[in-house]
């Protein structure tokens, strides 16, 4: 069956669900909805019609009056889901080092479209297609988009070098005694946590890396920024200042044109330490 997208359309531009389904399938429902606005490349098709049994690929939304076996399924088999979302997101299969989720291929799911500047390459292909799924949720969850890692190589961490989780109460230090090998630039980017969202500070500072204006860099080289919710005393210390939360926060380390040492064990990305 060839899905179609509803004629009906938000403000957005995104077509608008069903309004009488029942508000605790409201995810189901719209699901349902994008599925039909924008179906899967051939490639996916058969995978999606697994869903047929859960009312996903109707015309008409089942969501109103549900059976109360459908509900059952579709409540039960969301908070599995999750669970499973959020436990890859955090804990994946990606190496880690100094507490730094080295998640190079989080971005390497994709199998059906390589556009400008994209590499078909095995390397940059997840080939098991279930993991590849589960990785595109776990990256749609906390990155919601981003480059495969000979364009971007992403890192991030929930935990400090020793495995604690980074509390925002608390001040910490990131001491790079080379920057990281980049041909095009780094920087890191401070989130909160559950959302993933940026969260507004005292001097509108998101991010921290080799374009930020005014680091101090010691006399070797070495930069160490400053992660903590109030603002140093020291002048060079306030220059590499990065505002955390006051809660528990995640940072990302984005490496822009990595260089092969990145990949190849060359560069060791530092720990976060308590200060």
């Amino acid at each position: 069956m060839e899905l179609e997208a509803p004629a009906a359309a938000g403000e957005a531009g995104l077509p608008l669900p069903a309004q009488a389904a029942a508000e605790e399938l409201g995810f189901f429902e719209k699901l349902r909805t994008y599925l039909r606005a924008f179906p899967p490349s051939a490639a996916e098709r058969a995978y999606q019609k697994r869903f047929a049994p859960l009312g996903l690929l109707a015309e008409q939304s089942p969501y109103a009056t549900p059976s109360a076996e459908l509900r059952d399924a579709l409540l039960s088999g969301f908070k599995v889901g999750k669970e499973r979302v959020e436990n890859h997101t955090v804990h994946g299969g990606s190496p880690v080092q100094n507490g730094w989720n080295l998640t190079y291929h989080a971005f390497d799911y994709n199998l059906a479209h390589f556009g400008l500047g994209t590499l078909d390459d095995p390397q940059w292909v997840i080939q098991d297609r279930d993991a590849a799924r589960l990785e595109r949720a776990a990256s749609a969850r906390a990155g919601l988009w981003g480059n495969h890692g000979y364009e971007a190589a992403y890192a991030m961490t929930w935990t400090d070098g020793a495995g604690q989780a980074l509390d925002g109460m608390r001040a910490y230090t990131l001491r790079f005694k080379v920057p990281p090998p980049v041909d095009g630039f780094w920087s890191v980017t401070m989130y909160n946590l559950p959302e993933y969202f940026l969260v507004a500070n005292p001097i509108d500072r998101y991010s921290i890396g080799d374009r930020t204006s005014g680091l101090h860099y010691e006399p070797d080289g070495a930069l160490t920024l400053h992660l903590r919710p109030d603002a140093p005393t020291a002048p060079e210390a306030r220059a590499n200042w990065l505002p955390t939360l006051t809660g528990a926060f995640r940072p990302i380390l984005r490496m822009y044109q990595p260089r092969p040492e990145v990949f190849n064990g060359g560069f060791t990305l530092p720990p976060i330490t308590p200060a």
